[in-house]
């Protein structure tokens, strides 16, 4: 077991750096009233996005494995239409139910990655963008990098905001 050990870690690393990141979240002002569709995300929409695609990648992981037939059909778009509404939805959830969300869910992916044994990661799912991927491929491009870059976005946010703050005046 333990094939996808490294894409695990790198999840839990993500998380706990979101968990670092959470005072200046809590300090970081509220979702605008207009929807994050044209606009940067502010970090409790990019939190509610990721609360959103940890359970969306782990049930397309588990439509690959139930698949009779290789390569299975999965994916979706970004302007996916309930991936944009949750977003909407959740964004002003206040922040224990938001960090409360990413632990579940996140916890949830790990335990059931670290059941995959080297044949099940070597399924493959075929994505109308990306082409033929295997489950391990999937994992580490669709959970593992995915929520680094929404760390990396997140951190960025809270410093534009900070930066904000102190170039106002008085």
């Amino acid at each position: 077991m333990a094939t996808l050990h490294p894409e695990v870690e790198r999840l839990r690393v993500a998380r706990d750096r979101l968990v670092r990141l959470r005072t200046k979240v809590e300090t970081s002002p509220p979702a605008p009233d207009d929807l994050p569709r044209s606009r940067e995300w502010v970090a409790r929409e990019t939190l509610a996005h990721i609360d959103e695609m940890l359970p969306y990648w782990l049930g397309e992981i588990e439509r690959i494995l139930a698949g009779p037939v290789e390569p299975v059909p999965f994916g979706r778009i970004p302007s996916d239409p309930i991936r944009l509404l949750t977003v909407d939805r959740d964004r002003s959830l206040p922040l224990p139910e938001l960090y409360g969300r990413l632990d579940f869910h996140l916890e949830r992916a790990v335990r059931r990655l670290l059941e995959l044994d080297d044949r099940q990661c070597a399924r493959r799912g075929s994505d109308k963008k990306r082409g033929d991927m295997t489950i391990k491929q999937i994992v580490d491009e669709m959970l593992a990098d995915h929520i680094e870059d929404h760390c990396n976005q997140l951190a960025a946010a809270l410093e534009k905001v900070a930066a904000l703050e102190k170039s106002r005046p008085g």
